[in-house]
Parts: structure tokens; sequence; C-alpha cells
């Protein structure tokens, strides 16, 4: 009976590990680098030919090898990161399977040269195709240098799947970028087709992430600790976010990830600052106990799982929050302390602030309103009231108002600036924050559902729900078991009535399954009351007096406001006396 089942060869083998370790040049420079600063090297240098199809050098000063070693480094599996089970637990080298140099040498051709410190000689060693050709030895300096050439020459389907040189050139810039910026206290240095492209020397992170990434950008510092992981690193003001996350620098125990955990916290914290579709500047440095990470998830090592990712996630929160609320993105001027306003005082200051429809409200029911107030209420057509106190000018109060455009837009006037305000998006983002801190204050009402929905779940949304039936109660939703996969939806928020009830269930079990319990919390919290507020305010073009947009400038400070309206678009524009001087050639 022939047999079905064979073992592959070590060749074959390690081709197919080259799929998954190889996917073009920069794979192969990412791994030759990690090996590099795992050697302990504190000058690397990279060169590349024809975007990496023709050649690709590596060499660093690292500790490098001795004959045996290299022999062995070509073997499938053979490391020196780790030697037990205990070591997978606690990684703490970026290299540690094994597979990478048998893996390039596989699919193409290989010259690997090393010499440790005390020996007298380095050995070099020809591979190709996987085949070792030749080992001899040779004269060099204390380090490591591979070169690996003719990439994919015996696996022509990969090859076809190269981008053009120019194309596979950045990627190993962006790649290069990436690890520079992990160490800055190392020397880097990228020459493509003999052009040197990239050059560091040794220095500080906010030193190199001027220099490579954020020119002419200011840099606000992040830095905060927990139990569960401590937090470093800078960020860019928001006016510096990119369309892509291409500026996002997350970095794990040194180790470049795109870890969904670690930009979905990212993205939480600055999402009342960004536009949608924007993304923030900043490289962020998340360290944690070796063993509370696990980063042998994928053989490009891009992904990693957290042990604790809720603890992880709200550490990165509460570490970007801090800064985003202390830092002036709109250039406020409120920081002075305000004088001691008594209660009475300040209904009145908020009552003159509503206008006229503020007015009539309250003459039409003056009992509800304290003696104080009340006497003091037919002062408010006075040019000037002085029996009210005046509050310092804020950012947005201390602007002049010239008018408004097309009865949607507010022109005021700051200093040197033409700020343009899109009424409606301010008033929602005034509303949302109002009901927000209400929020905070209270708890969601429920409202029963006229025909309760019956929802069939799969195994893992049914086991979220009994996992977290007290915070969907808490929430507003009302549900109960009705056999097996189905449960019964009775009522949701009130605040959401309208909505597609299993629709909103849905989405709000996503989001526990993917990021955890308080970051899904937050989201549809915010996401309910932002449609509340996008409800609550006059829609459209709509008219307003100066009063009334005086008052709303006045709200927009009182807030804890941002520069977008809780949907992601931006409530103001500014234009400088420089622009308009430049439009109409003064310049």
């Amino acid at each position: 009976m022939a047999h079905h089942v064979r073992i592959l060869s070590e060749n074959l083998a390690n081709k197919i590990a080259a799929g998954e370790v190889v996917e073009r040049p920069a794979s192969v420079v990412k791994e030759l680098v990690e090996n590099a600063l795992d050697a302990g090297a504190a000058d690397i240098r990279v060169e590349i030919n024809a975007g990496g199809r023709r050649l690709i050098r590596v060499s660093d000063n690292g500790h490098g090898m001795t004959r045996e070693d290299a022999l062995l480094a070509l073997e499938r599996h053979a490391t020196s990161k780790i030697t037990s089970d205990q070591d997978l637990e606690a990684i703490s080298s970026l290299g540690f399977r094994g597979e990478a140099l048998p893996s390039i040498a596989s699919v193409a051709r290989l010259r690997l040269r090393t010499r440790e410190a005390g020996s007298i000689e380095g050995t070099e060693i020809l591979a190709e195709g996987g085949v070792i050709r030749s080992v001899q030895a040779c004269g060099m300096a204390v380090g490591t240098e591979l070169s690996v050439e003719q990439l994919f020459f015996n696996t022509p389907a990969r090859l076809k799947f190269l981008r053009s040189a120019e194309t596979e050139a950045s990627h190993v810039g962006d790649l290069l970028v990436r690890l520079a910026l992990s160490r800055p206290e190392l020397a880097f240095r990228y020459l493509n087709d003999g052009r040197e492209l990239l050059q560091v020397s040794p220095g500080d992170l906010q030193q190199r992430l001027q220099k490579l990434v954020a020119r002419d950008v200011a840099l606000f510092p992040v830095a905060g600790e927990t139990a569960a992981a401590s937090v470093s690193g800078y960020l860019a003001a928001p006016a510096a976010a990119k369309s892509t996350t291409a500026a996002m620098f997350t970095y794990i125990n040194g180790r470049f990830v795109r870890d969904k955990v670690v930009q979905h916290a990212v993205m939480q914290a600055f999402r009342p600052l960004l536009e949608k579709g924007r993304y923030p500047l900043l490289a962020l440095f998340i360290n944690l106990p070796p063993g509370e990470v696990d980063v042998n998830v994928h053989p490009t090592k891009h992904e990693v799982r957290f042990r604790h990712r809720q603890q992880v996630h709200d550490t990165i929160v509460g570490c970007l929050d801090a800064v985003l609320r202390e830092s002036p993105w709109l250039q406020r001027r409120d920081a002075v302390l305000q004088p001691a306003v008594s209660p009475t005082e300040r209904r009145l200051v908020d009552y003159r602030g509503g206008g006229q429809q503020a007015l009539d409200r309250f003459m039409a029911s003056p009992a509800a309103q304290p003696p104080e107030i009340r006497e003091q209420a037919t002062a408010y057509h006075a040019p000037v009231t002085a029996s009210a106190v005046p509050e310092p000018d804020g950012y947005f109060s201390g602007m002049t108002v010239i008018g408004q455009f097309r009865a949607a837009y507010i022109l005021c006037q700051a200093d040197d600036r033409l700020v343009i305000i899109d009424q409606h998006a301010a008033y929602e983002r005034v509303r949302f924050e109002q009901l927000k801190a209400a929020f905070m204050a209270g708890s969601i009402e429920s409202q029963g559902l006229l025909l309760p929905e019956t929802l069939d779940l799969s195994f893992s949304e049914a086991e979220l729900i009994n996992r977290h039936r007290e915070l969907l109660t808490s929430l507003g939703f009302d549900l109960e078991p009705f056999g097996g996969q189905t449960w019964r939806l009775t009522a949701l928020p009130r605040i959401a009535a309208g909505a597609a009830a299993a629709l909103l269930l849905r989405d709000l079990l996503a989001g526990l399954e993917q990021q955890g319990t308080s970051s899904a919390f937050e989201e549809i919290r915010d996401e309910l009351l932002a449609r509340v507020a996008c409800h609550a305010v006059v829609r459209g073009s709509h008219h307003l007096d100066r009063v009334q947009m005086e008052a709303l400038l006045k709200e927009m400070d009182r807030t804890d406001f941002s520069a977008h309206c809780p949907h992601g678009r931006p409530v103001s524009h500014e234009i400088t006396l420089k622009e308009l001087e430049k439009i109409f050639g003064r310049l």
C-alpha cells in the first residue's frame, strides 16, 4: 500500500517558512536588522540595490559568531535566544524562532561573514537556495555582515509579486524609520543604489522623532505607569494628524507592533480631538513584564496578545488623556484662575448669555427662579448690565464677532486670525458635552419596547450577554433568555429611542468582545449621546443675532470643548493674516 503522508524535505520546509517570514525585501531587512539589535550592535548599515531584488546587505558591529554558531544559525529552529519552555513564556529578544536565516537562504544567494571578539579571523559562509556551498576563513572587524543576492531567484512566482524598485525601497525606508525610532541610542545608515537616504547618530527619542518624522512639529512628552504597564514617548498636536496610521509608532517592550488593542486605545484618547479618518502622530513605548505579553502569535511578530489586555488598554488611554487634556491645542487664554462667582451670579450670567429666547423662557416661569435672579432679570435689555458678574474671556468668547455667513457659519476675529465656526457643529459639541456631564451624574433610563425583539445569537454573543448582563442593564437594555442561544430584548436606552435596537445591541456586543468592558461602554455611551445632541440642535441654516452668537462662544468656553463635533467634523477653521495677504499678493 502506498504511503500518502510524507515528511517534507528540509529545503521545502524552509521555503514554506519563507512564505510566512519573507514577503518582500523589507521583510529580509527586518529580520537581519533585528538580529543585529539582539547581537548588541551600536552601529547598523543597510544597503540595497534594485529595490532589494539584486542585493540586500546588513552590516553591524555586534558581538559576532564563532564558526560553529554561524553554521548552526543556518539550520532551521537554531537560535541562541531561548532554550526552554519557560523562555518562550517570557521573551525579551526581538528574534527567537530560529527561522529567519534558513528561510532567507532557501530563496536567495546568501553570504554570511562574521567574527566574534577574541578571534583572530572571521568565518565566511556561502549558501544558495538553502544549500551551503562553501565555508572559509576571512579577515574582518568584529561583527556580522549578511549579503542577500537575487532574492526569490528560485521561486519566480514570489518574484513577480514584488513592486517597482522605488516602491520596495520605500518599504525598506519606512521599516528602518520604525527600527531607528525604537533604538534612538544607536546609529543607523541606509543606502539605496549607493545613495544615502537615511543617516542618524546616537541621540534621544525626541531628537530622532523630529529628524525622521516630526520636522518643525512641536512634541509633547507622554509618561505614566500603572500596575499593568508603563507608557512613555511623545505625541504631536492634533493639527499634525495624518490621513493614515503611518505616523503612529507603537512599541511593546521595544518591538514595533500594529496591535488592535493599542491602536484602539490611542484612537479612543484622541477621538474628541480628531476628525474621522485622521490619525495622530506619536511614538509610544509600552513596557510590561515579558510574561504578561505573548509575542509568539505570528511569524512576523507584528501581533501580540496581552494577558490583561483591558488593564493595558486603560493604562494607555489614561496616559494619553492626561496630556491631551492639559495641552493648549486651541491656544486657550482662560488658563488664568477665574474669580470666585456665587451660584446666584453664575445663574444670572448663564441666563443673560442665552439671548432673547432665554429671557422669554425665564419670564414665562418666573416663580421657578430664585428671587434675586427674578429681580435682576429685567436688566437684560440694558446695554450694559453692571449687576451681572462678567466672566473672564476664554479662547472663543475672547474673539470679536464679525457676523454670520449664509446663516450657517459665524465669522470671528482673533488677533491676526480670521476664525470661521460651523454653528451646527459647535452647538452639537456643546450639547454633547452637557449631556455627557449629566449622564455622569446619573444613569441611563430605559424605555420598554411595544413589541419585544427576539434575537438569535451566536454562541460568543450569548456568552457575552451572560457575562456582561449587569453592564447591559446599566446601559438601559433589558434582556431575557428565551431558550438556547435566543434572547428577547424588551427595553433599550431611552436616549436611543427610534434606533435599530437589535443592531445597536449587536454593535455593543462586538465592542465588548474586541476591546473589553470599559472601552465598549464609553464608545456606546458617546455614540448614543452624540445622536441625541445632533437631534437636539437646529440643523441647516439658522439665523442668529449677535447676542446668540456671543452666547454660543461663551458656551463653547464653559464646556470641555473639542475642536470637532461628536461625529468628527471640524468646528472651526482659522485663516491667518499672512495667508490672506498671500492670497491678495501683499507678500
